[in-house]
């Protein structure tokens, strides 16, 4: 087994159901409150009876309501998708801001970048499946 990979990430979010609406919309993540907390998490990947995910090297992760005195997050999440232009184009129907439009990675895919509706850096990415 790998060390130190990346297995859980947070969306900060002053609106936490607000911009789960937004990822699901938009990732068609799965997404559920937690009983008892103002978190929620989310199912990128699918997961087992005991929550853990089938597929390696999907992630999944929460939004929680932004901490006091919490700037725009400096991380950025990539989502693989099927399409960078029908990504770019979704995101802008559902509020999301472009911040770098689609961009080749030479010999591995393309990627788009952009601001969430809280203002939360995302980003997408498509394998080129020409490369080797």
């Amino acid at each position: 087994m790998q060390k130190n990979t990346i297995s859980h990430f947070e969306i900060y979010a002053n609106d936490p159901d607000k911009l789960a609406k937004f990822y699901t919309d938009m990732f068609d993540w799965k997404i559920t409150a937690v009983p008892g907390m103002d978190y929620r998490m989310v199912h990128t990947g699918e997961t087992d009876d005991k929550g853990m995910l089938k597929h390696p090297g999907a992630i999944n992760g929460g939004i929680a309501r932004r901490p006091a005195g919490y700037g725009v997050n400096g991380a950025v999440n990539y989502a693989m998708v099927d399409s960078i232009e029908d990504a770019i184009a979704r995101a802008k129907k559902l509020g999301a801001k472009l911040t770098k439009d689609k961009t080749a990675v030479p010999g591995m895919g393309w990627f788009a970048m952009f601001l969430d509706p809280e203002g939360n850096n995302f980003a997408v990415f498509k394998n080129d499946p020409q490369a080797k």
